[in-house]
C-alpha cells in the first residue's frame, strides 16, 4: 500500500474529512499495484484515478454516466498514461468478463435504481478473487452533518434532493443501513470481507457549505486563484497557499471538530459513511 502520509497529503487540503477517509479506507483495502486492473464506476471527475496514477502505474478505467462530468475528467486527466475514461452507467460496462482486479464504487450505489443490478454489472467485469471497495452515505448520519434533513426527515418524514440545501440527499435514490448495505451486496453474490463506518463528529452544516456553496463557487472560476488552489481536490502536490488562506483556515476549523473522529466507529452509531470491502467467489 502507498505510504499512509502519501495518501494523507494527498487529501490535505480536502474540507469534507469523511471524504478523506473513504480515500484512506480505498487505499487501505484495494492496496493498487503497478500490475493491477482497477476500475473506478461511477468516477465523476476522476479524483480516484488521479489519486491512484500518482501512487503506481496501474492500468485504469472509469465509467461516468454523466457526459459533462465525463468530459471534465477527460480535461483533468489529458495525458495521464494508461486512463480509460468511457460514457457508461454501471448496467452497460463496456468491459470484458473478468478483465479487472479491483474495482471502487464510491458514493454511486445511492445513486441508481436497482442497486442489486448495478453491483451484478461490476461483478461480472471483476475476475474471481477480484475485489470491491463500496461506500455509501448512512441513513444513520450525524444531525450536524446535515441538520436541514435531519430535522425535515424526523419532523415531517422527507428531505430535499436537490439544490444547495439538498445536504447528504444530493441526488440520492436512498440512503443505506448496514444490513441494507449488506443485503445488496450478497444479494448480488459477492462476499463481504469487511465492514466499516466512520465519520460522527463535524462542522455545523459542513455539507451544504463544502457541496453547496463552496464546490459551486469553485466550478463557477468565481473564486480567487490562491483560494481555488487551495480548495481544489485535484491539486494533489501544488501549492496550497500559507495560513492565512481563507480556505487553510477553514480546514483548520473543519479538522479541529474532526479530531475525535475515528476510521471505524462503533455498530449503531450516526456516521457519514459505511463501507463494504466485497470480493468476487472464486466458485
Amino acid at each position: 500500500m502507498a505510504e499512509r502520509a502519501v495518501i494523507e497529503r494527498m487529501v490535505a487540503n480536502e474540507a469534507d474529512m469523511a471524504y478523506r477517509r473513504r480515500v484512506i479506507t480505498i487505499f487501505e483495502w484495494l492496496d493498487p499495484q503497478d500490475d493491477d486492473r482497477i476500475l473506478d464506476g461511477g468516477c465523476g471527475r476522476g479524483f480516484y484515478l488521479k489519486f491512484i496514477r500518482h501512487t503506481c502505474s496501474a492500468e485504469l478505467a472509469g465509467a461516468e454516466l454523466d457526459y459533462p462530468v465525463i468530459e471534465v475528467a477527460r480535461a483533468t486527466l489529458n495525458g495521464e498514461p494508461g486512463i480509460t475514461l468511457v460514457n457508461a452507467s454501471l448496467y452497460g460496462l463496456p468491459f470484458p468478463d473478468g478483465h479487472f482486479d479491483k474495482a471502487i464504487l464510491s458514493e454511486v450505489l445511492e445513486h441508481v435504481p436497482d442497486d442489486v443490478a448495478a453491483l451484478e454489472c461490476v461483478r461480472r467485469v471483476v475476475r474471481p478473487g477480484g475485489l470491491i471497495a463500496i461506500t455509501v452515505p448512512n441513513a444513520n448520519y450525524p444531525f450536524w452533518w446535515d441538520p436541514i434533513n435531519k430535522t425535515l426527515e424526523t419532523a415531517f418524514n422527507t428531505h430535499i434532493q436537490r439544490g444547495v440545501l439538498a445536504g447528504i440527499w444530493a441526488n440520492h435514490v436512498r440512503l443505506y443501513t448496514p444490513d441494507e448495505l449488506r443485503s445488496a451486496v450478497e444479494g448480488a453474490g459477492l462476499e463481504v470481507l469487511a465492514e466499516r463506518a466512520f465519520t460522527h463528529h463535524s462542522f455545523p452544516f459542513i455539507h451544504n457549505i463544502v457541496y453547496g456553496f463552496g464546490k459551486t463557487a469553485l466550478e463557477a472560476g468565481v473564486l480567487p486563484q490562491n483560494v481555488a488552489a487551495a480548495a481544489d481536490r485535484f491539486n494533489v502536490e501544488g501549492e496550497r497557499g500559507g495560513a492565512l488562506n481563507p480556505v487553510n483556515i477553514g480546514l483548520r476549523l473543519f479538522e479541529w471538530f474532526d479530531r475525535r473522529n475515528v476510521m471505524d466507529e462503533p455498530a449503531g452509531r450516526a456516521t457519514v459513511n459505511l463501507c463494504v470491502l466485497a470480493r468476487v467467489p472464486t466458485a
